[in-house]
C-alpha cells in the first residue's frame, strides 16, 4: 500500500505550480481523496471486515478519484457532464499507469473506481469483494463530499464563486422532479439539477437511500450533517419540500440497517 501510496503522490505532484503549490481546487480534491481514504478504513473498522478487504477498500478509495486532476486542467470544472466522467477518466489513468501491476485485486479496485460515482452499482456477476469495495468507496466518498460542501458553504464567498457547485443558481427553489426523486427512492438524473439547492437535496436523498452501511449512517448523523444541511436549505428557500425531505432523511438515519450487509 505505501508504494501505491507514493505513486499516486508522485502524480499528483506533477500539477504542482514552480512554487511547490497546488491549485486551490486540485488541493480541494486531495485532501478530500485523504479523507476518503481515512473514512473508508472507519467503515471497514465499523463493519468488521477482514484486514485483505479493508485493504482493497482503502486503495479504491485512493485513486478513485485520480482524474479530477487532469478534469480540472483540460476543461477547469468538475462537472462530468460538461467536461468527461471523472470515474472512467481516473480508471483508465490508474490502469494505464500500471500502478496495481501485480496485485492480485487489481479488477477488484479498477471496478470500484469506475463505478463509484454511478447511481447504482451494476451488482450483476461482480463477485463479493468487488462489490464490497465499491460500496465502501462510495459511502466514504459521499462521507467527505458532506464535509466539502460545509467546508465551502462556511470558508468561500459561494455567492459571488460557486465553482464547487457548478456554478448553479442560488436563488432558485428545488426543482419538483428533484424532490420526487428523493421521496420515491428513485435515483435523480444529475441533469435535472437546476440549483444550489437541488444540489444540497440531493445530498439529504443520500441519507435516505443512498448510504450502504450502518457505519456510514452513524458517521453522518454523529457529525450532524442533516442538521447542516436542513438549516442551509431554509437559507435559500422556504419551500416546504426542504422539511419533507429532511425528516425522511432524520427518519432513515435513527432506522435499521440498510438492506445491504456484507
Amino acid at each position: 500500500m505505501d508504494l501505491l501510496r507514493d505513486a499516486y503522490r508522485a502524480y499528483v505532484d506533477t500539477y504542482r505550480g514552480a512554487d511547490g503549490r497546488l491549485p486551490v481546487m486540485m488541493q480541494l480534491k486531495l485532501t478530500h481523496t485523504m479523507m476518503v481514504v481515512d473514512a473508508a478504513r472507519r467503515i471497514a473498522e465499523g463493519e468488521g471486515f477482514d484486514a485483505h478487504t479493508a485493504l482493497v477498500c482503502e486503495a479504491a478509495a485512493l485513486l478513485h478519484d485520480t482524474g479530477r486532476y487532469e478534469q480540472l486542467k483540460l476543461y477547469d470544472t468538475f462537472r462530468d457532464s460538461d467536461s468527461i466522467d471523472h470515474a472512467v477518466f481516473s480508471h483508465d489513468i490508474v490502469k494505464g499507469r500500471g500502478w496495481l501491476d501485480g496485485w492480485p485485486e487489481k479488477d477488484a479496485i479498477l471496478t470500484a473506481v469506475l463505478v463509484h460515482n454511478r447511481r447504482e452499482i451494476p451488482s450483476d456477476g461482480m463477485d463479493d469483494l468487488t462489490l464490497v469495495a465499491s460500496r465502501t468507496v462510495r459511502d466514504a466518498d459521499k462521507l467527505d463530499i458532506f464535509r466539502v460542501m460545509e467546508d465551502q458553504l462556511e470558508h468561500t464567498d459561494w455567492r459571488s464563486d460557486s465553482r464547487a457547485f457548478w456554478n448553479l443558481s442560488t436563488t432558485a427553489a428545488p426543482s419538483p422532479d428533484v424532490v420526487e426523486c428523493i421521496c420515491a427512492g428513485r435515483p435523480v438524473d444529475y441533469q435535472a439539477i437546476r440549483s444550489l439547492a437541488d444540489f444540497v437535496i440531493i445530498q439529504v436523498g443520500w441519507m435516505i437511500s443512498g448510504l450502504e452501511f450502518a457505519t456510514t449512517r452513524r458517521l453522518c448523523a454523529e457529525r450532524g450533517h442533516l442538521e447542516f444541511r436542513r438549516r442551509f436549505l431554509h437559507e435559500l428557500t422556504d419551500d416546504p419540500s426542504v422539511d419533507r425531505v429532511c425528516d425522511a432523511a432524520a427518519a432513515a438515519l435513527s432506522g435499521p440497517a440498510n438492506l445491504f450487509t456484507h
